[in-house]
């Protein structure tokens, strides 16, 4: 029997993405849902019980014995007022509870909700990770793919491992995220141009046209920023989750326009991937 609904059966069914307002939290709304798709699993309160109650650090109440409405309410609280991050790491727990085909199910109900009520986070290998707007998402997925091609490992850990300080709760690691990707940039540079020792900024004087002009002016500033933002810190001038998000986006998608460079895919256009 297909359990898919009759929208879905029919093509009918899209999600309509909101802008993203939402990362330091957990709406009331999800709260609420998550219990409400773990259950449509055929799953009882009191399995819910023993991940809160895990995650939480809390005993479950001796004096709750029934499913409904005892123990269902227990969780209710759980989640209603535990921190907004715990909340996440509630869904990472359940999701190491299920099976196959339970996981995928509760990924894309979750996904889902996350796309249509505006939340900056997704399912991605049973971890939750930092999610952005569609060019974003594009740019580090096409690099990711790109570099795994090119046979490029560290950068593309590198990006990944950008992507992961993104992705802490309850703070991210914005400092991280801005070395790891020009770390990232840094080496697809260095296998390109054969040089493995000098720095981007160097790689972009010695190799004026390794990028096309003026865009190689671009990935000077980018250095530049980088250096000063993710390296070399002051006081009182803590880069904003915005501005580390954006300079993965850009050396994500330079990083993919050099992966493919060196192994030789065709481009269509040699300004191809570049968000600018």
């Amino acid at each position: 029997m297909n359990n898919e609904t009759f929208s879905k059966r029919h093509g009918l069914y899209s999600i309509t993405e909101k802008e993203i307002t939402i990362r330091e939290d957990a709406p009331e709304g999800l709260r609420g849902f998550i219990k409400m798709v773990f259950y449509d699993l055929h799953k009882n309160p009191s399995d819910l019980r023993n991940i809160t109650t895990r995650i939480l650090k809390i005993p479950p109440d001796k004096n709750n014995w029934s499913e409904y409405p005892n123990i269902d309410y227990e969780v209710s609280e759980h989640l209603e007022y535990c921190e907004w991050y715990l909340v996440y790491d509630i869904i990472e727990a359940i999701i190491q509870k299920l099976n196959p085909t339970e996981k995928e199910k509760f990924t894309v109900e979750i996904n889902d909700y996350f796309i249509s009520n505006g939340i900056g986070w997704k399912i991605v290998d049973e971890q939750i990770e930092t999610r952005g707007d569609e060019v974003f998402e594009t740019a580090v997925q096409t690099v990711v793919s790109a570099l795994e091609i090119a046979k490029l490992p560290t950068a593309r850990n590198e990006i990944k491992e950008a992507i992961s300080d993104l992705s802490r709760r309850p703070s991210p690691d914005i400092t991280g995220a801005i070395q790891h990707s020009l770390a990232c940039l840094e080496c697809v540079t260095r296998e390109v141009t054969g040089d493995k020792k000098s720095t981007l900024g160097d790689l972009m004087k010695k190799f004026p046209n390794v990028i096309p002009t003026p865009l190689d002016q671009a990935v000077t500033k980018i250095w530049g920023f980088t250096s000063e933002q993710g390296r070399h810190l002051r006081e009182g001038q803590v880069p904003e989750y915005l501005e580390a998000e954006l300079i993965v986006e850009v050396t994500s998608a330079i990083a993919t326009y050099l992966g493919k460079k060196l192994s030789n895919i065709t481009i269509e256009s040699e300004n191809e991937n570049f968000p600018f």
